[in-house]
């Protein structure tokens, strides 16, 4: 048996959207981009939507517009996609970065709070793996020293706290690459209740013009064509449906595994298992545990196994070569991934569970 770490899912309700654009005559950004940023930001609970090409020129843009520049610093977990801190360093502020919670993956309120200096311009939290970082938390701290929220949500849509969605406490990016829980095959969405800075987002997008060839900012091209939103307005109409069984896929496991430390979540959270994340326990070896998986047809996958801030390019730089973050180091070296997208059937599942449990 072989099982994917992911299936992206492409029906035939999305085959006809596509096809229905190509015919159309307007494939680039139009009428279906408009559409999916509405129906994205109304399912998140926020009043506009940006769309782009894709996740990093998100997080690009929503720093650009907010003004984050050169000498400003913002603070980031280095256990994330490497797009996270790399984003930082295209806008040109400097990321520091803070550990993270043991238990959550996500970025630790106290250890971001310890990272602010008088450079400190913003706070990107990650809801990693698709569970919400503490955003009660983070929120109080940026009001506190007068920073600016942003959110990374690329992993995370339709997550909440209580009935506050992801994506409504602070500007906040998506992704929709092929592997995440609705997919576009490549694109990004900004997030926003700022009616100031929404304009300047457009305008990012869009080669910096506020109208046809005046250009009030130095953009780019990062725009989102209406080949892909077609897919996403499809998709779009799958997401809870998909996300009810990524969490009952989720809580099946939990249950029936117990060889390997499983993801919890935090009570009053909503975690939409972009990826079910385990912890190997000491004495055994993460590396070894994930080739014996993989030799049994089931597609673990290892996110991330070397910290950003010990990526080369982060090493080459003086200012963190000293840095040590414990927890995101030991989650680095512990944890794996196992399949749990909302295709996998009941046999998959029971497969799963029997070759994981043989591991004690």
């Amino acid at each position: 048996m072989e099982i994917g770490i992911s299936k992206p899912f492409i029906g035939e309700e999305e085959k006809q959207a596509v096809l229905a654009v190509l015919e159309s005559g307007q494939v680039t950004q139009g009428p279906r981009v408009a559409q999916f940023e509405r129906q994205f930001a109304e399912y998140h609970g926020a009043e506009f939507g940006i769309a782009t090409n894709n996740g990093t020129s998100a997080l690009m843009v929503m720093m650009m517009a907010h003004g984050i520049g050169p000498g400003d610093e913002v603070i980031v977990p280095a256990f994330t996609f490497f797009a996270t801190a790399s984003s930082v360093l295209a806008v040109g502020a400097t990321p520091i970065f803070a550990d993270i919670d043991p238990v959550s993956y996500c970025m630790s309120p106290t250890a971001a709070e310890a990272a602010i200096t008088d450079r400190t311009r913003a706070i990107i939290p990650v809801h990693l793996f698709g569970h919400p970082a503490d955003m009660p938390a983070f929120k109080a701290i940026c009001d506190r020293y007068g920073l600016l929220l942003l959110e990374d949500a690329a992993q995370a849509h339709g997550a909440a706290i209580g009935n506050a969605h992801v994506g409504s406490w602070g500007s906040a990016a998506f992704s929709f690459y092929a592997t995440k829980n609705i997919m576009t095959a490549e694109g990004g969405m900004i997030l926003t209740n700022d009616s100031v800075a929404v304009e300047r987002m457009r305008m990012f997008r869009n080669q910096g013009m506020s109208t046809q060839y005046f250009h009030e900012v130095a953009g780019h091209n990062y725009r989102m064509t209406d080949i892909n939103a077609a897919l996403g307005i499809v998709q779009m109409s799958r997401l809870h449906e998909w996300t009810q069984q990524r969490i009952q896929n989720a809580a099946e496991f939990n249950q029936r595994i117990h060889s390997l430390q499983t993801p919890a979540t935090s009570d009053g959270y909503r975690h939409v298992f972009h990826q079910y994340t385990v912890r190997v326990p000491d004495g055994l070896s993460r590396d070894d545990v994930l080739k014996l998986l993989q030799d049994q047809g089931i597609g673990a996958r290892v996110y991330y196994p070397l910290p950003i801030h010990q990526q080369p390019v982060f090493q080459r730089m003086p200012e963190y070569a000293d840095v040590h973050l414990p927890e995101t180091e030991r989650a680095a070296q512990q944890v794996l991934s196992l399949p749990v997208h909302p295709h996998l059937t009941q046999a998959e599942r029971d497969y799963i569970v029997d070759v994981v449990n043989a591991l004690a």
